[in-house]
């Protein structure tokens, strides 16, 4: 009696068994893969092969192949988000300071694939556009929050994209001139400094000055016409 035909596995194994999740496993293969033989030549089921899966598993995680290239966006905004929830008004700015060395760190952490990805968002126009709209995710996650911790203030609304603005241009800049530079530093200096403008900016913004305000002044009944006006222009120069 002939035997029944065994059943064959869902997935493939790898050579190589890895303990990284599969959804990372997917990303990396789909890196290597674009950077070997060019976007448009990899297939869905050249990147399943190449991470010893099978090719329903990576629909199980990914709709589509640019999609595993930026595998980690939704749970890099989730821990942005709680960084930023688990603050207050008084530690606002160290929050989204924070939350900025949290997606740096991100980048940094898997230099190898970071790199490799840089490399290919310059190339592929379909994944620039895929970068450029995760880029605004984060914006738009930092104005949400800069805009809830503003609150009904004069111009709320334009110093919250003012602020999450400088967020992003200063993290992009730091993160861009350490890819440029195929990672060859740490960029921790580097994004500190860019943060010190960008803490600069919301302290010029955190309170806006009435244009109409009022300064009262108090000086002795011998100061002379002169002193008084230097040691305005003083006070007002100090305030600019």
């Amino acid at each position: 009696m002939p035997k029944p035909p065994s059943k064959q596995p869902t997935e493939r194994p790898s050579k190589r068994p890895s303990k990284r999740p599969i959804n990372q496993r997917l990303a990396e293969a789909a890196v290597a893969l674009f950077d070997e033989n060019g976007y448009d030549a990899t297939t869905v089921d050249d990147i399943a092969a190449r991470a010893g899966v099978s090719r329903s598993t990576f629909f199980r995680y990914y709709r589509s192949k640019e999609d595993a290239i930026f595998p980690d966006h939704d749970a890099l905004l989730e821990r942005i988000d709680a960084r930023l929830r688990a603050s207050t008004a008084d530690t606002a700015i160290v929050a989204i300071t924070d939350a900025v060395r949290i997606v740096l760190a991100h980048y940094v952490d898997d230099a190898e694939v970071s790199l490799r990805r840089y490399r290919l968002v310059r190339r592929v126009p379909a994944l620039r556009d895929r970068e450029i709209a995760s880029v605004a995710r984060y914006q738009r996650l930092f104005r949400e929050f800069v805009g809830a911790w503003l609150g009904d203030s004069p111009d709320a609304g334009l110093r919250a994209e003012l602020m999450a603005a400088s967020v992003v241009a200063a993290h992009n800049q730091v993160l861009r001139g350490w890819l440029r530079a195929g990672g060859t530093y740490d960029p921790a200096e580097p994004l500190d400094h860019a943060l010190g403008y960008v803490i600069a900016t919301f302290r010029h913004l955190e309170q806006p000055q009435d244009k109409d305000q009022v300064v009262v002044a108090a000086f002795s009944r011998g100061a002379t016409p002169q002193a008084v006006m230097a040691a305005i222009r003083r006070h007002l120069e100090s305030r600019a």
